[in-house]
Order: structure tokens, then sequence, then C-alpha cells
């Protein structure tokens, strides 16, 4: 439950069990719970019944692709993604007097939660010089300030255009066509810390900072993997997806310290069997690996293929597209040959028959899709470890066929609005 405004968050913690499942009737329900507290019961509805629809508006929660026009369920969102669009609809209001009982000093003080929780602006704020409040000024004057600190640049490249995760995907997009329109690319976003080292990885192996896959192709692979992220926590619609790519028959091996519940059972509110019944189990196979093991895992699975085609030439590996597609094949293989396995125990604290378990589910499988988050893109290693994944996906022509690919999760839409659309 949300504390009053005007009350500190209680700070206290506590240890409970872990879960073993996620979602659910209580999903639905903590949802609710939290949007009304922000908003009207009719608001409410609108807001959720409107969300990630065409003609509708996309989910401030995270970047989670929508299905296709025409299959999207009439409540196509999450818990996370219910709370997010009602916090941003709350009908709490922060007015001038607010301001005026509250100092700059003062609220630097305060938490973030407590912060959020005092409610929207009405007005335009600015601090003068010399103040420590902030003080009401109207659009026209705000925009005239603005205007005349644009204008006073030698260059557009000395301004920064800067958005966080409670920019809507349709806002960030506006916002860069204004700056594009300035003449600046300058437009840095949240995911330069969480995504840089996956667009950087991704161009200097395929050419281009995206991912390649759709979600028919997480419904249609034999395999996923999801590296380094807590889809439960921070996308739950990707869930769905899994769900979808079980029902089909799909693998799903975990690459985590934490074996988060929504891995182990999910129970999908908008199914019956996620309602009445024991829900879907979505990881196949967890591997707890140490933090920062995740190099070390797939430079290991890279030489166990390339000695699994030794031992049966022209059945393991896809030489025609290794020939057409790549390059620098031999000094990768000369590389990934030398692994030493006491190195990759010490630095996973996996043993070799685990990771052998999991290239024996490799071979098994025509199509594989790489997932991977935070856990990831964070470490110091994160360039590399995903430059390794890219290699992994290529020795067996997982790249550009239906059902494989690489697939870096982000987590805020406008990450698509604000550069990708741009």
């Amino acid at each position: 439950m949300q504390n009053p405004p005007g009350e500190e968050p209680e700070t206290s913690l506590s240890v409970t069990p872990p879960k073993k499942w996620a979602a659910g009737v209580p999903a639905v329900v903590h949802a609710l719970e939290y949007s009304l507290e922000q908003t009207s019961p009719r608001k409410t509805g609108v807001d959720l019944l409107t969300m990630n629809q065409v003609g509708g508006v996309d989910c401030p929660g995270c970047a989670w692709a929508d299905p296709a026009p025409g299959r999207r369920h009439r409540n196509e969102y999450c818990e996370n993604g219910a709370k997010h669009i009602n916090d941003e609809a709350t009908t709490r209001r922060i007015t001038a007097d607010f301001f005026r009982e509250h100092s700059v000093s003062d609220l630097a003080a305060r938490t973030d939660m407590w912060l959020n929780q005092q409610g929207r602006l009405t007005e335009p704020m600015i601090k003068r010089p010399g103040s420590d409040h902030y003080e009401p000024i109207d659009w026209n004057d705000a925009l005239g300030v603005l205007a005349q600190e644009l204008k006073g640049l030698d260059s557009p490249d000395e301004a920064v255009f800067y958005t966080s995760g409670r920019a809507s995907n349709e806002a960030a997009f506006v916002f860069q066509l204004f700056a594009r329109a300035l003449g600046t690319n300058n437009l840095p976003d949240c995911s330069n810390m969480c995504h840089e080292s996956s667009g950087f990885a991704l161009n200097e192996t395929l050419g281009v900072g995206k991912g390649t896959v759709s979600l028919d192709d997480l419904h249609h692979a034999d395999l996923i993997f999801l590296v380094g992220q807590n889809p439960g926590s921070n996308h739950p619609r990707q869930l769905s997806a899994l769900e979808e790519a079980k029902r089909n028959g799909g693998r799903i091996v975990a690459v985590n310290p934490l074996p988060e519940a929504g891995l182990r059972r999910f129970k999908n509110p908008q199914k019956p069997r996620g309602v009445v019944g024991r829900g879907t189990q979505i990881a196949d196979r967890f591997l707890h690996i140490k933090p920062g093991g995740d190099l070390a895992l797939f430079q290991a699975l890279n030489r166990l293929l390339l000695e699994a085609e030794d031992a049966r030439p022209g059945t393991v590996l896809d030489h025609d597209f290794i020939d057409a597609h790549t390059s620098g094949f031999e000094e990768f293989a000369r590389h990934a040959r030398t692994v030493d396995w006491d190195d990759v125990h010490a630095a996973t604290g996996l043993t070799r028959e685990e990771i052998e378990k999991v290239r024996d589910e490799v071979l098994r499988s025509e199509r594989v899709v790489v997932c991977w988050a935070m856990g990831i893109t964070q470490h110091k290693h994160g360039v590399p470890t995903i430059r390794e994944i890219v290699n992994f996906l290529l020795l067996r022509g997982n790249l550009g066929r239906a059902g494989t690919g690489a697939c870096p999760v982000r987590g805020h839409s406008n990450v698509q609005g604000d550069r990708t659309m741009g």
C-alpha cells in the first residue's frame, strides 16, 4: 500500500521465504489497489483498456513488443504496467503552495518515493538565481526562457536533450524530432546506462545495434536462453511470450544467480490455468552462475560446439552460413579451443557436466534465441560477453532465420521513441 502524501515511506526491511510462482490473481489485485489509490475507477478502466492497443498508447513501463493487431489480449498489460500508467494518471496535484512550503534544500533531502507520491505539477515552475524555492511561471515565459537559452548557443550541439524512463514513447518521439530540427543528435537517455553495451557489441558484430527477433521468433524457438534478466520483475509481459513458446514445445534455459519465481512457475491471470490451475513452468533448466561469469559460459559452450563438430564433421556447425555471412572464423576457433576448464569453473561456479548438458540442449535445437538484460550489460565485461553470445548464435546459423536471433530486452519504451524511431 502507498504511504499517505506527506509521510515518508517505511524504510524497514523484512525477509520472507522465496516465492515459488508469480502473477496470478494477486497481481491483478495489487495492480487495481495501486491504480485506484491514484485515480478514479472510470479513469483506471480507460487507461488500462487503451494501453498497448491499436489507437491507444504504449505502456510506459517497459519496451516489450506488442502482438500484432488482432492478436492482442483486451488486457494487454502486466501488473507493473498497470501501476505505471495510473501512477502517471494520478489525480494528486502539486501547486504553488507546495513549493512555498518546501524549499529546494528540503526537497533534496526527501526520498524519490516521497517526491513521486506528492502528485503532478499543475503549471511550469522556475528556480530563480539565488532562490531556494521554485515559483510559478506562465507557459509563454517558460518557453521564452528555453528559447532564449537555445538561441544563445554557439552550436546546437552544445545542447543535450535527455529523457528518463518516465517519458512515454510518444512524447520521446516528438522530443527527438524537436532536437533534430534544431540541428543536434545529442539525445542521451536512460538506456545509455542500461543497454549501451548491447548497442556497441551488436554494432561491432552485426553492423546494427538492435535486436534481431520478433515475438513470433520467440514463440517458435526450440530453445531460448534468458541470461542476466528477471522477466517477472522487470518486463512481465515477456512471461506471456515465454509461456506460448513452452506451449509450442520450446525449452528455456535461465542463466542467473537468482531463480526468479516467475521463471519457476507463471500463473497467467489472462488464462484459466493461471487463475485456477498451477500455471506454467517457464525455465526447464537453471544455471546458477556466479555474477559476471556469463562470458566464460559462452566461451565454454563455443568450445564444446567446435569439439562436437570435430567428432561429427558437417553435422554441428552451419558452414554454409559461416562461409557466406561471417568473417574471422578460423581466428575465433583457434582462440575458443584454448578456453581452460579450470578458468571456466572459477568464473562461473558451474561444472563441466552442467555446461555439457546445455550443449546437448543446443545440439537438439534447430532454432535458438538468446535474450539478455542488465545482468549482462552492466558488468565490466558486458561488451565482450555480448560479442561471445553473437558468436554462439553465428556458429549454428541462429541469426536471420525464423525462430532464431539476438534479443536484448530493454527496459523503457522511450528507447524506441527517442533514438530508434528517430
